[in-house]
């Protein structure tokens, strides 16, 4: 922020002739987060008085915090004074809120957009059967809510939810241990922050607990001070979205010419400076086990994180941020009289800004930062959602690195948002070959599924399609019944035309039955012809003449009839 800030004061086409100041508080708990507010809008007052709402607003901005739960008391508490507050990490897509937080803008994605990538990144590798693992804070239960009802619109069923907090004592964490070992899920969501994930990662390696994909979110998956011992066992192979990473030039340089003789006034740096180098600036510091520090030392030959600048992703949203305010500002002051952009806006006096002046040009505020990363906001003050697909890898068998295998986009149309390059991507535990998590096998071709009752629908028992019934896809939730001249093959998995079985001219049996119904037509045509020749005669009257002719003629037709079941059928002899 501050190098930010001295950047743009050393600009000349940027706010020429103003220079902006700071003070930075620390936001170490709730309480203190909120007095920071109230001294920053009062003028150093941490409580609010009579006087405090009749005079002007101490700054024109509040950038921070990075949670979500701090940045939503912050905005609610300075809200009213139409002051805009920037948080370059608070990502619940609570604060989108526009009602609520009316002057709330970030630099960091909603995680409305994350919590729906999430879930179609879980779908894309073919999980169905999940765990997850929640920050107990409006973060963590509000970015896990949504990731739920997408996994559940994706058809992705959830074994357990467990709420986790690293304030919690440790018989909490245990049972957390617990669940997860005894479930069969191999695949873990984790919407949690870096400390939460420090707490329960140091449990899940006492207990052994391995071999698990873990699936995380921006606020740990990039985190290098989760990159120990117990990282490189439990979550090597970890997979999740993180904030575009980016170089910020004469970043380095800055940090390395820093020093407390400089910044007499910075607390801060001096913590720093006495940590990094074991020594103590002052010689009322108590801790006699420490050495006086000579001035002399030098942050260049520092093997520490703080020259770390491969990981630069929330930094560059508070470079963003401090730019934002310095653009809105730049544009407030530009404006003349009578050529305001909007009816909602006005023009700025130079002696005198209004917060929610800066609001207002916040909301159009658009430029490019020196690494050509577009900054603007939406009518709900986030910014346009694009995440790296971030991967563990362990080189040498040592150091764990933080690889892009994809990127996702929300910018873009729909089948274009996700770009995955699967080939590089190592699964838990260090292998090349994807783990499988789900509750049930798939259904093959032939069958179909039927759930277990009481349990999730991705848990279900597979059961052969009936006979004339098919399933031609996998995974079918019913059988399809044969047409009228079909039949289903042994496998169910097609309709068959059906075997069209008849007794022919040719066999035995139809050479019998032809050679007897002939036999037996001509023996009655022959009677018939007998009894017609001698119709006349007494024992041909005495039988009935015309009841004998009429038995005949039918016993002729039953005689021809079987000749019908012989041959091929036909529509004629059906």
């Amino acid at each position: 922020m501050i190098f930010a800030i001295e950047e743009i004061n050393n600009r000349t086409d940027l706010l020429p002739g103003i220079s902006l100041g700071y003070r930075i508080y620390d936001s170490c708990s709730l309480p203190s987060a909120l007095r920071a507010a109230m001294a920053l809008m009062n003028g150093n007052e941490e409580t609010l008085s009579d006087s405090s709402c009749s005079r002007p607003a101490a700054v024109q901005a509040i950038i921070g915090d990075s949670r979500s739960s701090f940045s939503i008391a912050i905005s609610a508490t300075v809200g009213p004074f139409s002051i805009p507050v920037i948080s370059h990490f608070a990502t619940c897509a609570c604060l989108s809120n526009r009602k609520i937080f009316p002057s709330f803008f970030r630099t960091i994605p909603s995680d409305y957009h994350q919590s729906r990538a999430l879930a179609q990144l879980v779908k894309h590798f073919g999980w169905t059967w999940v765990g997850t693992i929640r920050a107990d804070n409006d973060y963590g239960n509000n970015g896990m809510a949504t990731f739920v009802e997408a996994a559940y619109q994706e058809g992705i069923c959830i074994e357990y939810s467990e709420v986790i907090h690293q304030n919690y004592p440790r018989e909490k964490i245990l049972k957390v241990t617990k669940v997860i070992r005894k479930s069969t899920a191999k695949v873990i969501v984790a919407y949690i922050s870096q400390g939460d994930m420090a707490v329960l990662l140091k449990e899940l390696f006492l207990e052994n607990i391995t071999s698990l994909q873990w699936v995380g979110s921006e606020a740990w998956i990039t985190s290098s001070n989760l990159a120990t011992a117990e990282g490189h066992r439990v979550l090597r192979g970890a997979i999740g979205f993180a904030v575009m990473n980016t170089k910020i030039d004469g970043l380095r340089d800055f940090l390395m010419n820093v020093h407390p003789s400089q910044n007499l006034g910075n607390a801060l740096l001096k913590e720093f400076w006495d940590t990094a180098f074991n020594c103590s600036m002052t010689n009322e510091d108590n801790k006699m086990s420490r050495k006086p520090c000579t001035g002399s030392e030098n942050l260049k030959q520092l093997n520490y994180q703080y020259n770390d600048e491969s990981e630069l992703r929330i930094s560059n949203n508070v470079y963003k941020a401090v730019y934002a305010v310095a653009h809105s500002l730049h544009n407030l002051l530009q404006c003349k009289k009578g050529q305001e952009p909007s009816s909602n806006r006005s023009c700025a006096k130079l002696i005198h800004i209004e917060p929610w002046q800066v609001v207002q040009y916040l909301k159009s505020v658009n430029f490019t930062t020196k690494s050509g990363e577009k900054v603007s906001f939406d009518d709900n003050g986030d910014p346009a959602a694009r995440y790296e697909l971030v991967n563990w890898k362990v080189v040498n068998n040592s150091t764990l690195q933080f690889v892009t295998v994809g990127h996702y986009d929300f910018s873009l149309p729909a089948h274009r948002r996700f770009v995955l390059n699967q080939a590089n991507i190592v699964w838990a535990n260090g292998e090349w070959e994807k783990p499988k998590s789900v509750c049930s096998e798939s259904c093959h071709p032939g069958t179909r599924k039927a759930v277990q009752r009481g349990k999730p629908v991705c848990c279900y028992d597979c059961i052969r399609c009936a006979e004339g019934e098919i399933s031609n896809i996998t995974d079918s939730n019913d059988c399809i019944q044969c047409p009228l001249e079909y039949w289903s093959n042994d496998k169910r998995d097609k309709c068959a035309l059906k075997i069209t079985e008849f007794l022919s001219y040719g066999e035995i049996m139809g050479i019998f039955l032809m050679a007897f119904s002939l036999f037996g037509a001509f023996l009655t045509i022959g009677i018939s012809l007998i009894f017609f020749k001698y119709k006349d005669t007494p024992i041909v009257k005495a039988n009935n003449s015309e009841m004998s002719f009429l038995l005949l003629f039918s016993l002729t037709l039953c005689f021809l009839c079987s000749l019908t079941f012989i041959g091929q059928p036909s529509d004629w002899s059906c």
